[in-house]
């Protein structure tokens, strides 16, 4: 099923990440990992293409087996930074064998040799590529805060507009602990004739040192009532799981009261943190079977 489908439908959608590995030893174990997730039984699941840009070749493996097992939606991302236009015409064509019909596509993280891509530049490119070469839904990432390369989020608002106009079916978040900026940028975003389905993404920090490797990555503000969190539980990892699991419900139950449709939870391959918050959440996701 297409995701911007799923988008159309009434009440409150809610879609899971998780990642493939590095290597193929380690196939098995994340696997198992992310069909225990699918087993939650979200309206869809993304799956990343490797961490550092590390490459897809487990990932359309991965989410197929999802959509084969689960029936659960899958959305395959597909990055570019250190990728040729003819390695993406490769994997559209994995993808569409695999009956995968979703993309998040990606500019990516920086590879860590360092060798990028003389085909691509922007996100932009890559996205009027899969346009131009299939019948795929496709999304991309939004910053509430702005891209850490972005002179402005005015700028930064200025380049989304471009890949919407290039072929985006919906956008989704980076990351971020305060509900706030994530309204301001909505704000923002419709204010320039953004008009696609936005998705609030949300990571659960379950570990004081997830946190600082985050913020490094995406440069998302801390609050300091979630700072101050870290700092009291992050000795504890029960204590910090609980906390952070609590810390992500209340910041969903805040977006869905405010009238956000579309959430999106960043596991880090952790069924046991996804199941705790669905559950939290089960009456209003409309899961409660009770």
């Amino acid at each position: 099923m297409r995701i911007s489908e799923l988008l159309t439908r009434e009440g409150v959608t809610f879609s899971l990440e998780v990642f493939p590995p590095k290597t193929s030893d380690k196939y098995t174990e994340i696997a198992a990992r992310a069909k225990e997730i699918a087993a939650l039984k979200p309206d869809f699941m993304s799956v990343t293409y490797g961490a550092g840009g590390a490459g897809g070749k487990f990932t359309a493996g991965i989410a197929s087996e999802i959509q084969d097992e689960y029936g659960v939606p899958t959305l395959a991302h597909l990055t570019c930074v250190a990728s040729s236009r003819a390695h993406v015409m490769e994997m559209l064509e994995t993808y569409r064998a695999r009956g995968i019909e979703n993309i998040l596509a990606l500019r990516g993280d920086l590879p860590a040799d360092g060798v990028i891509s003389t085909d691509y530049k922007y996100a932009v490119e890559l996205i009027r590529d899969i346009r131009a070469h299939g019948d795929f839904c496709i999304g991309g990432a939004c910053y509430p805060e702005g891209h850490v390369e972005s002179a402005s989020r005015k700028e930064d608002i200025r380049h989304l507009k471009e890949k919407v106009d290039a072929g985006l079916d919906f956008i989704t978040t980076q990351l971020f602990f305060n509900n706030d900026v994530f309204y301001n940028f909505l704000y923002r975003a419709r204010e320039a004739g953004i008009q696609v389905p936005i998705i609030a993404g949300i990571m659960p920090i379950t570990a004081a040192r997830q946190l600082s490797r985050s913020v490094a990555m995406s440069g998302t503000d801390v609050p300091q009532r979630f700072r101050a969190i870290v700092d009291h539980f992050g000795t504890s990892d029960a204590a910090m799981q609980q906390a952070g699991i609590i810390y992500a419900t209340e910041q969903i139950i805040d977006l869905i009261a405010n009238g956000v449709r579309h959430i999106h939870l960043y596991t880090m391959n952790k069924p046991e943190v996804a199941g705790s918050i669905m559950n939290n959440l089960s009456v209003i996701l409309g899961r409660d079977h009770a």
